[in-house]
């Protein structure tokens, strides 16, 4: 693809080679790949890393990262306790005026700066990608020019999904690039009128090697361990996963510590004290050797539109216990048959007694995960769909 065919604009909340987060990370390797191939590639984002406080760290202006364009711009953040409040009815499922919506919307972190450059600067760009759905960048970017708009949604089950405020984005774009079957369901569900529409996957990078014995060593882990990798959050599960674990191994005598990597706060709960390792933020070899060196890998999200730690998982040969809760997960575990699923405290404790007692038929059970990643998801067959899907929706200068 050539350069002439046009700018493309990839407009994350957040972006960087440490952020911490699914849909940040895979725009960015899908911009280095774009680019790789061709396309001009320009990254327009907010001087912001930390999605909690939303404070300007880095500078604005053009800046060249690792050989990528990229215009930051700052945040401006005006949380009101009436923010607080409209968030708190929101996920307690209330009925929200569209009024009590768009004020939701925007009483919190807004990048004006970069919202004026995409209306001077809309007819510099073939198209503009955002991600993810929910934040105020994509929401009021993504409807400046929406014939060169283009979502990569990142869609839960959510409450913020169905909020009417979200339909224009959902309808109104050039076309929306789904990760998962579940998730291109849940849009329809949400929105039978959705904008063009394609799954494309999402793509996984493929480690040359291991170093699982290597990784024990250099973190003083002994014995048998379970894996958890992301954000240590209430949303993503990792609470209920704690507290889950703790009565689990007041009931019974597990022969696995869990170590942990990532960002935010471990806390471990009383029961945990000692089973909990953290080696904080790794980068990506050595978190590849995480996952080949754990026992089995932990996913306690409900809300995935994709989760690329369960394929960085089974590329390792290491299986998956996830929460059966997540349509996308579950989706995922049954097509490879390489992963276990639970829906309560009990079913994740009989999936952690059948790994203590029977490590050989888990890890047999995980072999198939490793083919299933390499015939869906590697980055070559990914920006192939995208690829096609942006000739398809956008047209060339």
């Amino acid at each position: 693809m050539s350069a002439r065919a046009g700018r493309i604009g990839l407009v994350p909340a957040r972006y960087g080679d440490r952020i911490v987060g699914g849909a940040e990370i895979v725009l960015r390797q899908m911009a280095f790949g774009l680019q790789a191939r061709g396309w001009d590639v320009e990254i327009l984002t907010t001087t912001a890393l930390d999605h909690h406080s939303w404070a300007n760290e880095l500078e604005p202006g053009l800046h060249v990262e690792d050989g990528m364009p990229v215009r930051r711009f700052p945040v401006v953040d005006t949380t009101t306790p009436e923010r607080g409040e409209l968030e708190r009815r929101i996920l307690a499922g209330d009925t929200l005026t569209i009024t009590e919506q768009q004020r939701w919307m925007n009483g919190g972190m807004r990048v004006p700066e970069l919202y004026h450059h995409i209306l001077d600067h809309a007819d510099d760009y073939r198209a503009l990608v955002f991600t993810p759905y929910p934040f105020w960048v994509t929401f009021a970017c993504s409807q400046i020019a929406p014939e060169k708009s283009v979502l990569w949604t990142c869609l839960h089950d959510e409450p913020y999904a169905y909020l009417d405020l979200f339909r224009p984005v959902f309808t109104g774009s050039a076309g929306l690039l789904f990760q998962s079957g579940p998730e291109q369901d849940l849009a329809l569900r949400i929105a039978p009128d959705v904008a063009p529409h394609e799954v494309v996957g999402c793509g996984v990078e493929v480690p040359e090697r291991y170093d699982p014995d290597g990784f024990r060593e250099r973190y003083g882990i002994e014995g048998r361990f379970l894996l958890y990798a992301g954000r240590r959050e209430g949303a993503k599960g990792w609470d209920e996963l704690l507290e889950a674990l703790a009565a689990i191994n007041a009931r019974r005598d597990l022969p696995f510590t869990l170590v942990t990597m990532g960002a935010g706060e471990v806390r471990p709960p009383r029961g945990m004290e000692g089973k909990v390792v953290d080696v904080g933020f790794l980068d990506d070899d050595e978190r590849d050797n995480a996952f080949a060196a754990a026992d089995a890998y932990l996913q306690p999200s409900r809300y995935e539109a994709f989760s690329r730690t369960i394929m960085e998982a089974w590329l390792a040969g290491t299986p998956v216990i996830a929460n059966g809760g997540s349509e996308v997960v579950r989706w995922h575990c049954e097509r490879s048959g390489a992963g276990l699923t639970y829906d309560d405290e009990l079913e994740l404790e009989q999936c952690l007694h059948f790994l203590a007692d029977a490590p050989q038929e888990a890890a047999a059970m995980a072999a198939s995960g490793r083919g299933y990643v390499l015939e869906n998801y590697t980055w070559e067959l990914v920006l192939d769909r995208v690829e096609a899907q942006l000739e398809a929706w956008t047209e060339a200068p």
